[in-house]
């Protein structure tokens, strides 16, 4: 059974976002090319053209990997139902009014927003105002 919240007017005023320190980057990588790598990325994703990995700039430079769209991690720590809906769409309206761009993963417990790094500290206020009990 899938926990968390899904009232939306909950999630939104509940979301405590919270800025994590460090640079992520994307990268893509084959099968064998993982295989040959001592990495532990923030996210991984297969696809049919390869495997999508969200790490920490520090470890592509250190492998050598290729990579786009340095960025920090917001994560939303309310505990969000994965069948919630309207909270992602809300969120990233509200930071597209402002021209934020944002990749988002929504994990089991929490929702986790990619944010390029020169406008990461502009999000998370722009979050913490529009939406949380903060205000």
């Amino acid at each position: 059974m899938i926990k968390g919240e899904k009232d939306l007017n909950k999630l939104l005023k509940s979301m405590n976002p919270i800025l994590d320190p460090r640079e992520f980057v994307f990268c893509t990588v084959q099968k064998y090319e993982l295989e040959k790598i001592n990495i532990i990325p923030v996210c991984q994703f297969q696809e049919k053209e390869g495997i999508t990995l969200i790490i920490e700039k520090s470890e592509a430079e250190k492998n050598n990997l290729q990579f786009v769209y340095p960025c920090k991690m917001i994560t939303l720590t309310v505990h969000s139902n994965l069948n919630a809906v309207g909270f992602m769409a809300a969120v990233t309206n509200k930071l597209a009014e402002y021209e934020i761009s944002t990749n988002v993963v929504s994990a089991y417990y929490h929702d986790h927003l990619f944010i390029p790094v020169e406008k990461a500290e502009q999000a998370l206020q722009i979050l913490i105002q529009s939406f949380t009990d903060a205000k």
